[in-house]
């Protein structure tokens, strides 16, 4: 019988598989972008300054984490967010680095 600090136990490494995911700036970008709907590979690419093949590496990773899926719309494949929430996740830890950038500023303001 599973106990429950196993089942906890698995739901953080779980977490953390995601967390990696998201470990990338390219990446968080392609996540910044989908928040307005559905995209292409082409449309993300330029939006986010970088060549097609590598922003598919970087839906590749995505798409495994389950974090974006892909429709294919005749020739075009469009991606979008699978939980919209994900986004929203983002914006609270990009807040937190702007926190913590304004104590550091703070802090050499000080001495």
């Amino acid at each position: 019988m599973i106990g429950d600090s196993d089942r906890l136990l698995e739901v953080f490494r779980l977490q953390a598989d995601l967390c990696k995911s998201l470990a990338d700036a390219k990446r968080l970008m392609i996540i910044h972008h989908l928040r307005d709907g559905p995209k292409s590979v082409g449309e993300l690419a330029e939006a986010i300054g970088s060549k097609q093949s590598n922003t598919s590496q970087h839906l590749g990773v995505l798409r495994k984490a389950g974090v974006v899926c892909a429709t294919r719309q005749g020739n075009i494949v469009r991606y979008s967010l699978v939980i919209p929430g994900i986004a929203m996740a983002c914006d609270i830890v990009r807040e937190a680095v702007g926190e913590i950038l304004q104590r550091e500023r703070s802090l050499s303001d000080i001495m």
